[in-house]
């Protein structure tokens, strides 16, 4: 499976969040990547975000509006999309203003971490830690305990 995030703003190099982020990318089997635009006009950061998108990848945008799931409920989610043949997920993670309708709308899964606002470098790594856990609960791995 290919996880790509891509995400507005750049984390920077060594910063906390990038350490863990690269932390999880080394203990997972998931091809995990991170691309990044700086921050822009919502247009300008939709426009990045949805030509970012390979064919046929699925779609999550973390979005305060979305879907407020399980740990559980996300992995079985990403199994039915691996059992439908989907290779490839993309977290689509915004700016400062959020998505615009244009990016919602593209959305196979809005997602949402809560009612938290968290800063979107936070986010990037706790993310990093949850694509982490949704191959450890698919692969039955014991890091996950319910």
């Amino acid at each position: 499976m290919k996880i790509v995030i891509l995400a507005i703003g750049k984390c920077k190099k060594g910063s906390p969040e990038d350490l863990i982020i690269k932390e999880y990318q080394k203990r997972m089997s998931w091809d995990l990547a991170v691309k990044e635009k700086d921050n822009d006009t919502q247009a300008k950061e939709a426009e990045f975000l949805l030509k970012s998108i390979p064919d046929g990848a699925k779609v999550v945008v973390l979005d305060e509006r979305g879907e407020n799931m399980s740990s559980l409920d996300l992995a079985k989610k990403i199994g039915a999309w691996q059992l439908e043949g989907a290779s490839e997920i993309c977290f689509l993670i915004g700016g400062a203003d959020g998505h615009i309708d244009e990016v919602r709308k593209r959305a196979d899964l809005l997602l949402s971490f809560g009612k938290l606002t968290m800063p979107h470098m936070l986010i990037r790594a706790v993310l990093a830690e949850q694509i982490y856990r949704q191959e450890t609960i698919l692969k039955g791995h014991p890091y996950h305990r319910a």
